[in-house]
């Protein structure tokens, strides 16, 4: 760990993690379209696409009711490795197998699954970032994970499309199998700086902000010792229970599981919209969302300075209001350069949204809760989603993609005015007592 005020150019241990995970995403944003278009190519069907999306969805949800345990009763730094290392092997059977003939059937299996994995890593993902960095970097740090991220998500789709195009989804998801072998070797060279294992005494309660957080919480914040006496289930829901004491908290997972139902399907919509209404090709489709990840990079990068300058209420609330009155331009924009364009504000905003949304929680949460808080607001911003990719796609083959995104894009605007009404509308709800 560097010494606070210092760089995080000069912490090895967050560069390496950084450089590790970024490479990590370019090769997942493979499977990001290689998995659509095996579904589109073979069955021609928009629903069918949901249908995987929201299978996917599902076991994801399933996956978070105990991820959260498990980020903070194992070693997270070996919990990230075989996560990584489940994935590669479970993406690689997919080029296999489809050599000896189509098996769509073999993705409602193995997207699932991989899904399932994929959110204890994420889990396991949120708690270690703040084990990297001092506090004050939280923000910052995410911001630059989000923003390399989504930078390596540019080149990953372009690259995507082609290999797509030229070789076959198949061969664009063997390379996102490889990737995850580069994140576990990346994982690997790292060294945390902080407690990692809940099996580790818990430290004590911290002093402000987060003292204002802990108030009120004491049965949520128990030791690991404790909670294992009152049992596993209610070991589980202390995630929950500290996610309801907290009023900004609270109120941002209510109104994250409605966003995450109406939105989770679009890239599924955009897709269709692509293909079918439009005659793109695969190559377009990967150009589209490559185009679309600057949104996301611009979003990562301008989330720290834009909390400072606004705070964190109106920061939130406009990026949801901006997402929707994109999710609306999306469904209207009759040309590829109008999708491209409103598919990157979507996508900004989000980035927005969601880094200062994940930095409030790593900032209120003590540490030794933190997997399990981070797995339950997860798991309950998640469970709506599955059932909304499914009406959402339904929606946009039955009806149209433009009818579909008009009313998502009026139901995001109408979060956001809801927002107004919560405490989510506070500047500083880590200072100021908020969220305790």
């Amino acid at each position: 760990m560097e010494g606070k005020g210092s760089s995080l150019w000069r912490d090895r241990n967050f560069m390496v993690f950084w450089g590790s995970q970024t490479l990590s995403v370019a090769g997942d944003s493979f499977a990001l379209i290689a998995v659509p278009l095996l579904v589109l190519h073979v069955t021609g069907s928009v629903a069918r696409m949901g249908l995987l999306t929201g299978l996917a969805s599902a076991a994801s949800v399933a996956a978070g009711v105990f991820a959260g345990v498990l980020a903070d009763r194992l070693d997270r730094r070996r919990l990230l490795i075989w996560c990584d290392l489940a994935r590669m092997a479970l993406y690689g059977i997919v080029p296999v197998a489809w050599a000896f003939g189509p098996k769509i059937w073999l993705l409602y299996v193995i997207l699932p699954a991989a899904e399932a994995i994929g959110m204890v890593f994420q889990v396991t993902y949120v708690t270690v970032v703040r084990t990297l960095v001092e506090p004050s970097r939280i923000t910052e740090a995410n911001g630059r994970l989000g923003a390399t991220s989504a930078a390596a998500g540019i080149g990953g789709p372009l690259l995507a499309g082609v290999v797509a195009g030229w070789a076959g989804p198949t061969a664009a998801i063997a390379v996102n199998a490889a990737s995850f072998g580069i994140s576990a070797l990346g994982v690997v060279m790292i060294r945390f700086g902080r407690r990692t294992t809940a099996s580790q005494p818990a430290p004590p309660a911290p002093p402000s902000p987060e003292a204002s957080a802990a108030r009120g919480v004491q049965q949520a914040g128990e030791s690991p010792e404790d909670q294992e006496a009152r049992g596993p289930w209610r070991e589980m829901l202390a995630g929950a229970r500290f996610l309801w004491r907290q009023p900004v908290l609270r109120a941002l997972t209510v109104l994250l599981s409605f966003f995450i139902f109406l939105t989770l399907g679009l890239t599924d919509v955009l897709i269709y919209h692509l293909k079918h209404d439009l005659g793109q090709p695969d190559r377009a489709v990967g150009a589209v969302l490559a185009v679309a990840a600057l949104g996301t990079v611009a979003g990562s990068l301008l989330v720290g300075p834009v909390r400072r300058r606004l705070g964190f209420g109106a920061s939130w609330i406009g990026a949801i209001a901006v997402a929707g009155l994109a999710v609306v331009g999306l469904g209207t924009s009759g040309g590829v350069p109008a999708v491209a364009v409103a598919a990157a504000v979507y996508l900004g905003c989000v980035s927005v949204a969601g880094i200062a949304s994940m930095s409030l929680r790593q900032q209120v949460t003590p540490d030794h809760l933190l997997g399990r808080v981070t797995s339950a607001f997860w798991t309950i911003h998640f469970s709506l989603g599955p059932a909304g990719a499914a009406v959402l796609t339904w929606g946009a083959q039955r009806h149209g993609v433009a009818v579909v995104c008009l009313l998502a894009g009026a139901a995001c605007l109408l979060i956001a005015f809801a927002a107004f009404f919560t405490p989510i509308r506070q500047p500083n709800p880590e200072l100021s007592g908020a969220t305790g």
